[in-house]
């Protein structure tokens, strides 16, 4: 169980009664995401490929396909079929995004020969899949890779989801992602899957951090990305919104997708 961090919860009383000061801190909680955002058109890329395996990416919150071209790219040139997946994730709860979304990828990848299908997430897109996985049997289900999810939520949403501008920008599924009462991640319990989870422990954002307890990646502490039952746990020196663009990540990727575990220092890929 996590300690109370009582640090944060005498800044955060503090922050409460600056209305400014908390104002720019939601600015730059929010300021990746509009980043990622600019130029992203709806779109469901798949990437063909000689191989027999089927990966599905899937975005975090308020963010887009464009996010994860790199990983697409990479996971393409080492033989995956991949499907991109653009969802309008600030536009409902997360059950929803997930039975809307994620059925029409895993029937396209159903409709091939390929003997297994795997996730790869970044952010909230790893808790589409857990609601998904936990609602629907896969038969071919493969591994998952998730990068910097909010396994246990995050402290950053208990801080911001009174504020107006929050709800408008992150919507309903981003209200479902705190720590407390209706956090969704923590009712959907352990995963029974094969699981790698990449945290990151750098943020450029202090005020976001001096929220969350412990090491963070700007978002969501390391201890809230984990989660009982995964089966790999990896801490790499990034931030939350460019995890996914590290070259060290990709590979890392790559070899849960095939071996099952990461390589860690000292062993040989």
């Amino acid at each position: 169980m996590l300690k109370i961090n009582t640090r944060s919860i005498k800044i955060f009383q503090k922050f409460r009664s600056f209305p400014y000061l908390h104002s720019a801190i939601l600015f730059f909680f929010l300021l990746p995401l509009f980043l990622s955002h600019l130029g992203s058109q709806s779109s469901q890329r798949t990437v063909d490929s000689q191989k027999d395996e089927c990966v599905i990416l899937l975005h975090g919150l308020a963010r887009s396909f464009r996010s994860l071209e790199k990983l697409e790219k990479h996971l393409s040139n080492e033989g995956f079929r991949v499907i991109n997946l653009d969802y309008p994730s600030t536009k409902s709860p997360i059950p929803n995004l997930a039975d809307n979304i994620l059925d029409e990828a895993v029937t396209e990848c159903g409709q091939t020969p390929y003997t297994k299908i795997h996730f790869v997430t970044h952010s909230m897109g790893g808790i589409v899949v857990r609601y998904y996985l936990k609602h629907h049997n896969l038969p071919r289900l493969g591994r998952v890779v998730m990068l910097s999810p909010p396994n246990r939520g995050t402290e950053l949403v208990d801080f911001f989801k009174e504020g107006l501008l929050f709800k408008k920008t992150q919507g309903p599924a981003g209200l479902q992602l705190g720590t407390g009462d209706g956090s969704l991640p923590l009712e959907l319990g352990p995963v029974d899957f094969e699981l790698g989870v990449i945290a990151g422990d750098r943020s450029f954002y202090p005020l976001n951090s001096a929220l969350i307890p412990g090491p963070d990646d700007g978002i969501v502490s390391v201890q809230r990305t984990k989660v009982e039952g995964m089966t790999d746990f990896l801490l790499l020196p990034y931030s939350h919104p460019f995890i996914m663009q590290k070259e060290d990540v990709l590979e890392q990727v790559v070899h849960f997708l095939r071996q099952g575990k990461f390589f860690h220092q000292g062993e040989s890929p």
